[in-house]
């Protein structure tokens, strides 16, 4: 019987786009009663060690994590990393890249907003992201409903950030394959985040789950913050069909723009094989 009775296995701080320090993600998360944690900040990892110190002594077990962007079929997937070593050359140097692209595609945004008449957003973005190497298309949303033009996240993104809407730019993130590398390179276990909310057809999500599986891919987000609870009967279906790990993941950012808090998702189905199962028997081993 697992040792853990409330996990949530992809959480952001500041050092990408959350609206808490890795130590207050921490705090809040053992206020919530989360005993397994996995900061899994975007293409960063330079959050884990406040918040492995944080977790020292309070009973929360805190896993070392990351989310890589990926680009596929012209979608921005993400691949979750967890219990990786956050040192490992490898992946540190891939991930310093990641970010540099992403500093180059800020200033794309804000020259496309810029010509929709939405001035000072790439100031306005990099004001708001304390972490100056992760400029992300949420801090350009922050800022736009900061001038009232809309009225929360989900709208920006709706008419200006969305793939195809007048502020998004194409970008080449890692390739699937090499992200999966680098976690399993790290000693890490990829997990698929958020299935649901890619723009893909039937065909190119059963091509984007071969491909995952065969380069190493181990588990999938089943129950999430953003998955309704059909969406997470489907990917409950879909995991017990590909023999995947399964998830538990509030994708928390902060109370700001909250799904659901640190430790309040659903529960997965039981007959499913939880991903922290497989943290449970490296304990073990250790």
């Amino acid at each position: 019987m697992s040792p853990f009775r409330n996990p949530d296995l992809h959480c952001h701080s500041t050092r990408s786009d959350g609206f808490l320090t890795p130590r207050a993600v921490v705090e809040r998360a053992v206020a919530n009663g989360v005993d397994l944690l996995a900061l899994t900040d975007h293409d960063e990892l330079g959050g884990i060690d406040e918040a492995l110190a944080a977790a020292e002594g309070s009973g929360l077990k805190l896993l070392p994590g990351v989310e890589i962007s990926v680009s596929f079929v012209g979608e921005t997937i993400h691949v979750v990393g967890l219990d990786i070593d956050h040192r490992e050359p490898t992946l540190v140097t891939a991930l310093s890249q990641l970010r540099a692209g992403r500093a180059e595609r800020a200033v794309r945004i804000g020259d496309e907003l810029a010509r929709r008449g939405i001035r000072g957003a790439l100031a306005g973005a990099r004001a708001l992201a304390p972490n100056p190497e992760l400029v992300s298309r949420a801090h350009f949303a922050r800022f736009i409903v900061s001038t009232g033009l809309m009225p929360d996240v989900k709208t920006v993104f709706d008419h200006y950030l969305a793939t195809g809407k007048p502020g998004y730019v194409v970008h080449q993130w890692a390739e699937l394959e090499a992200a999966v590398g680098w976690i399993r390179g790290a000693g890490g276990l990829p997990v698929l985040a958020h299935p649901a909310r890619y723009r893909l057809s039937s065909a190119q999500m059963e091509n984007l789950l071969d491909r995952f599986q065969a380069a190493g891919g181990e588990g999938i987000e089943v129950v999430g913050g953003a998955h309704t609870p059909e969406e997470m009967m489907r990917f409950a279906q879909v995991a017990r069909r590909r023999g995947l790990l399964a998830s538990r993941a509030s994708d928390f950012h902060g109370v700001e723009e909250i799904r659901v808090d640190l430790g309040g998702c659903n529960p997965l189905p039981q007959d499913l094989v939880p991903v922290w199962s497989r943290f449970c028997a490296r304990a073990q081993v250790r």
